[in-house]
C-alpha cells in the first residue's frame, strides 16, 4: 500500500462496539480500482444514512437495530492509478503491486498461489476481528448480482455449469432482494446483446469461475453472506451520471441490509448463564466446510428463509442439542428470530475455533449424501473477455 489507510466508517446505535444482538453488516466497493461507481454510491449512502436518522422511521429503526460498516474504497492506490474515465479495464484495476485484490484470498477449493496483499490481509484481519453476518462488494463492468460459489467442484454441481453452496436458497434470495429493488438489474438485460442474466442475478461459476475471490472468503472463513454487485456497464463513467446511479441504487441498498435480519440469532450459555465461545452452531442439512461457530459472546447468527428446520448446536467434547424452530421473516421488525441454547455441563476455557487454511469441499460430500439437494441449472452463459468480475 503506497502509505494510505482502508477507511471504514460504522453506522448505528452503538457505533464503536459490537451490542449482543445487533448483527455487523458491511458493504465494501472499489476494490478494483477503475470500477468507481460503488466508491461514489457508497458515499451518498452514508450522507443518506445519517441525514435521515431521527427523521424517517425506517431507517431510524435500521440503525438503531444493525451495526453498518462502509468502506468505500479497498483499493486507493488503483484508483489513484486511473486517471482517465473509461468504461473498459485500465491498470487501474491492480492494487500498486500490480495484483488483483479479487482473485487473492484463501480459496476453498484449490490452494491458491497468489501472495497475500496488505489490503487483503486487512479485510482479512476485519472480517476476523468482527462478527459479520452479510456483506455485499460493489463492482463494474457488468449488471447483475452475482453470489456463491465463484469457484467449485464436482461435488458442488460444477459438471452442470453450477456452484451450490449449502445456503444456495438464502443467496438467489439475497441476490434478487438485490436486483428486484434495482432500478433495471431485475430485467436482466446485459451490457451487450451476447450477455443476458434471467431477473438480474447469477451464480458466480455459472458467470464464470474465478479462484481466491472475496465473496467466497467470506462465507467459508468469515461466516458472514456476500454477494457481488455489478453495478455499471461503463466502469469508470462521467461525473454526470453519478447522481442517476445512486438514484437507481438507493432503494436496493437499503433492502439488502434489512436481509442482515432474516433466519435466527441467539446466545449459547452454561447453567450460570457464561458465553460459550466456539460453540457449532447449524442447521441440519446445512453444513459449512468450517463449521460456523459462536464468538467470544456465544452469539450465533444463522441467515435462513422463513421455515421450520432443525438447529443444532454442539460444544465440542460435549453433547450436541438439537432444537426445532419456526423461522418467521422478520426482517420487517429488525430482528432475526431469538433462539437461545443453554448446556447444563459445559467445558470452562474456550476451545479455539479450528478451519484449515485450504479447506476442501470434497468433504461435503459425506456430510451431505444422505440429503443431497438437487441443484438448480441454468446453462453456461458466454462471456466477453473484457468483462472481469
Amino acid at each position: 500500500l503506497k502509505g494510505r489507510d482502508l477507511w471504514v466508517l460504522v453506522l448505528g446505535r452503538f457505533p464503536t462496539h459490537h451490542k449482543i444482538g445487533i448483527p455487523e453488516f458491511k458493504y465494501v466497493a472499489n476494490m478494483h480500482g477503475d470500477e468507481t461507481v460503488g466508491r461514489e454510491i457508497l458515499l451518498h449512502l452514508i450522507d443518506f444514512l445519517v441525514t435521515s436518522y431521527r427523521r424517517d422511521p425506517v431507517i431510524t429503526r435500521l440503525l438503531n437495530n444493525t451495526r453498518i460498516h462502509i468502506m468505500p474504497t479497498m483499493n486507493p492506490d488503483g484508483f489513484e492509478a486511473t486517471k482517465v474515465p473509461d468504461c473498459f479495464y485500465t491498470r487501474g484495476r491492480y492494487n500498486k503491486n500490480g495484483e488483483d485484490l479479487n482473485r487473492n484470498f484463501p480459496d476453498a477449493f484449490e490452494s491458491n498461489s497468489a501472495d497475500i496483499q496488505p489490503e487483503t490481509q486487512a479485510v482479512m484481519n476485519w472480517i476476523k476481528n468482527e462478527t459479520f453476518v452479510l456483506s455485499a462488494n460493489l463492482h463494474g463492468g457488468a449488471l447483475v448480482a452475482s453470489y456463491t460459489f465463484d469457484n467449485g467442484n464436482t461435488v458442488t454441481g460444477t459438471l452442470k455449469g453450477y456452484s451450490r453452496s449449502p445456503d444456495d436458497d438464502v443467496f438467489i434470495h439475497l441476490a434478487k432482494t438485490y436486483s428486484f429493488n434495482h432500478a433495471s438489474m431485475y430485467k436482466g438485460t446485459g451490457c451487450d446483446s451476447r450477455q443476458t442474466f434471467p431477473e438480474g442475478i447469477t451464480n458466480g461459476y455459472s458467470w464464470y469461475q474465478l479462484e481466491g475471490g472475496m465473496q467466497d472468503y467470506n462465507y467459508v472463513w468469515g461466516q458472514c453472506f456476500e454477494i457481488t454487485l455489478e453495478l455499471s456497464c461503463c466502469k469508470y463513467p462521467p461525473e454526470d451520471q453519478l447522481e442517476k446511479f445512486w438514484q437507481d441504487n438507493k432503494v436496493a441498498l437499503i433492502e439488502y441490509i434489512k436481509q442482515v435480519h432474516l433466519g435466527v440469532k441467539g446466545q449459547v450459555t452454561d447453567k450460570n448463564g457464561n458465553p460459550i465461545p466456539n460453540a457449532i452452531v447449524e442447521a441440519q442439512g446445512r453444513p459449512h466446510i468450517c463449521p460456523y461457530r459462536t464468538n467470544e459472546q456465544g452469539e450465533y447468527f444463522l441467515l435462513l428463509l422463513p421455515g421450520t428446520y432443525v438447529i443444532n448446536a454442539t460444544v465440542p467434547g460435549f453433547k450436541s442439542m438439537l432444537e426445532t424452530v419456526e423461522i418467521p421473516d422478520n426482517t420487517g421488525n429488525f430482528s432475526a428470530l431469538k433462539h437461545d441454547f443453554t448446556f447444563s455441563e459445559a467445558p470452562i476455557g474456550s476451545r479455539a475455533a479450528s478451519c484449515p487454511k485450504t479447506p476442501l469441499y470434497q468433504e461435503l460430500q459425506r456430510a451431505s449424501a444422505a440429503a443431497k439437494p438437487t441443484l438448480h441449472i441454468w446453462g453456461l452463459m458466454t462471456v466477453m473477455l473484457v468483462i472481469f468480475k
